[in-house]
């Protein structure tokens, strides 16, 4: 359809025909909430526990969370992972052993922590990101060594700074990386040689103004700009001469405002 602006972009709401998981025509007719669509507290094509769509599913369990609970052991895993969404916390247990990971990942999450820490060797990555991201404390551990990349990272987010240590040596740039971003200053000295230049970079954005001579002849241009960027104006004398034009131009800059500033 056209509209004046131009074509309409047919969005999940407007997509016709309103089809039940199993690929079945969905109708009203033998639907078991038929009070709840008389009040308006569902709609066939917007907010329907029967549709295939989550976006529907999950307005009907917004506008009916009283019904979540009855919906935990739905057969299609899409129903049960948003009904867990709404449902009474106590009654998700059983759902740590679902067959899905999306659904055993959302009881994860709701759970009281200590009644989830299992879950920390599921098989399924997704399930144990969603508890790297709402665990804290001693209980990352396990995530923090984890095999899957994905995981430690998200663990590493969470992590406390007695626990970033222990990251330091992780085989992953972007992990170094946010261990270096949130690492107790008197640990960093650890990573000025780190392999990965992104990595030194944060360094020299938070390492201590008077250890920066540390990278002043760091092989990335990019890092040795962050220490000009901090570095004691007394000792921007030999960036001056900086084989890279930007690094030159950024010690001349400090220089000269300092000069001035004199």
């Amino acid at each position: 359809m056209n509209t004046k602006n131009g074509p309409r972009q047919m969005d999940d709401d407007q997509a016709p025909p309103a089809i039940d998981w199993l690929g079945n025509p969905v109708s009203c007719a033998d639907c078991p909430h038929e009070e709840n669509r008389i009040s308006g507290l569902c709609d066939l094509g917007r907010a329907c526990v029967r549709d295939l769509r989550a976006r529907r599913i999950d307005r009907f369990f917004s506008l009916n969370p009283a019904l979540a609970d009855s919906y935990l052991d739905h057969p299609f895993f899409e129903v049960r992972s948003i009904a867990a969404r709404y449902a009474t916390p106590f009654k998700l247990l059983p759902l740590l052993s679902d067959t899905e990971p999306d659904v055993r990942a959302m009881a994860a999450i709701r759970l009281p922590a200590a009644r989830v820490l299992t879950l920390r060797f599921d098989p399924d990555r997704r399930v144990r990101i969603a508890l790297a991201r709402r665990l804290s404390g001693e209980a990352l551990l396990p995530l923090l060594r984890d095999p899957d990349y994905q995981v430690r990272l998200s663990a590493a987010r969470s992590a406390t700074d007695a626990l970033l240590v222990g990251l330091l040596d992780d085989p992953e740039p972007d992990i170094r990386r946010e261990a270096a971003r949130r690492l107790h200053l008197v640990h960093l000295q650890a990573l000025v040689a780190d392999p990965e230049p992104l990595v030194r970079i944060e360094i020299a954005r938070r390492l201590e103004p008077a250890r920066l001579h540390l990278m002043a002849r760091d092989p990335d241009f990019r890092v040795r700009h962050a220490v000009v960027e901090r570095l004691a104006i007394d000792e921007l004398g030999p960036f001056l001469l900086d084989e890279d034009e930007a690094v030159r131009e950024l010690a001349q800059e400090r220089t000269t405002n300092q000069g001035k500033e004199g």
